[in-house]
């Protein structure tokens, strides 16, 4: 059995369990998990810096649901041999396209960016609102295989959202305009 006694004058008893619940809180908040880093291989090496980056390909020319829906989604391989069925044909990575193409399999991408299954997030209002995907998703168009830059954070997403998108520090201005986009129903319902 641990027993804690108080050994300073003038601390009562009733510090203790304030003190441990501070502590709790305070180690919950730095230590909300995130995947920041992260960068998985691929089944396929596709390289954003080569399409996004040096060919300037817009990211919604292949993540095409992002304007419209929850998910920006993985572009199915067909997008690929839009360019590719001229383009770089005999490339071994557009031949393994090609080939889950002709063998009608799915081509079993890695997940970079997720969210816990508690938060709701709709790519489409932020994408209608003018964010760049470089916002979330950090220098996409300079990465030959994704990483994830942003930590995805409660906090951090609650940041962006007191700022309107702006980086920087909230003014009151921005905070009395966007409190709406801070309510916890806006993402966990």
């Amino acid at each position: 059995m641990l027993i804690w006694r108080n050994h300073r004058p003038g601390l009562g008893a009733s510090v203790v369990p304030k003190f441990v619940f501070l502590t709790a809180t305070l180690a919950s908040m730095a230590c909300e998990p995130n995947n920041q880093g992260y960068a998985p291989t691929q089944p396929i090496n596709y390289s954003h810096a080569v399409h996004a980056g040096a060919l300037k390909i817009d990211c919604q020319y292949c993540h095409f649901s992002a304007q419209r829906g929850r998910y920006a989604g993985i572009p199915p391989a067909q997008i690929c041999m839009n360019c590719h069925k001229q383009v770089k044909t005999n490339h071994p990575e557009v031949q393994k396209v090609a080939q889950a193409i002709a063998q009608e399999k799915p081509i079993e991408w890695v997940r970079v960016h997720a969210l816990p299954d508690y938060v709701y997030f709709n790519h489409a209002p932020h994408v209608l609102a003018g964010l760049a995907c470089q916002q979330c998703h950090g220098p996409i168009e300079e990465m030959g295989r994704v990483e994830q830059m942003a930590p995805l954070t409660m906090g951090w997403c609650l940041d962006c959202h007191r700022t309107g998108g702006k980086p920087g520090s909230p003014g009151e201005d921005a905070l009395r305009v966007d409190s709406h986009l801070t309510d916890c129903t806006v993402c966990h319902h």
